[in-house]
């Protein structure tokens, strides 16, 4: 149980983040302006994503809400499943991921599209544009595939 409230309060934290930002950006940034912060290299832009990640399964708004929805069963299903297995660095990783899932999803439930405004340009590829739960979502995944992937420690026998 300790593990779980610790996965969900990372998740409230990163929510919270997430949807304040979002909130700041519809206030003071017009739908489809952008500002420098660091020329030609950081920008806020404000945008409308209908798809997910770089636009993919565009306008596809009741399908992206129910994939949320299944994610976010599987994990409690898991975070149920292995709560006596996980560490702190699994709760922190799995609470940033589904703080990011449930950030994208309640705008896709309350403006059926993502406000995205992180936006970055290298030399002279512009990035797709992103926001909180999107950072959440992709460090989240890769943390965690890195933590299943990275060979633990043996066991040092009493032999030895």
């Amino acid at each position: 149980m300790k593990n779980r409230k610790i996965i969900l309060m990372v998740a409230g934290i990163w929510i919270a983040i997430d949807q304040i930002s979002k909130a700041f950006i519809h206030k003071f940034l017009p739908l489809y302006k952008e500002i420098t912060i660091i020329p030609n290299f950081f920008f806020l832009n404000h945008q409308k994503n209908t798809g997910a990640a770089f636009s993919i399964f565009e306008n596809k708004t009741l399908f992206l809400i129910i994939l949320s929805v299944l994610f976010l069963l599987g994990m409690n299903y898991f975070i149920k499943k292995e709560e006596k297995n996980l560490t702190m660095a699994s709760n922190l990783t799995l609470g940033i991921i589904m703080g990011g899932i449930y950030g994208n999803l309640i705008d896709r439930v309350l403006q059926q599209g993502v406000t995205d405004f992180l936006s970055f340009k290298f030399l002279n590829y512009y990035f797709p544009i992103f926001n909180i739960a999107d950072i959440g979502i992709t460090v989240g995944t890769i943390c965690l595939l890195i933590m299943v992937w990275k060979p633990k420690k043996k066991e040092q026998s009493e032999d030895e």
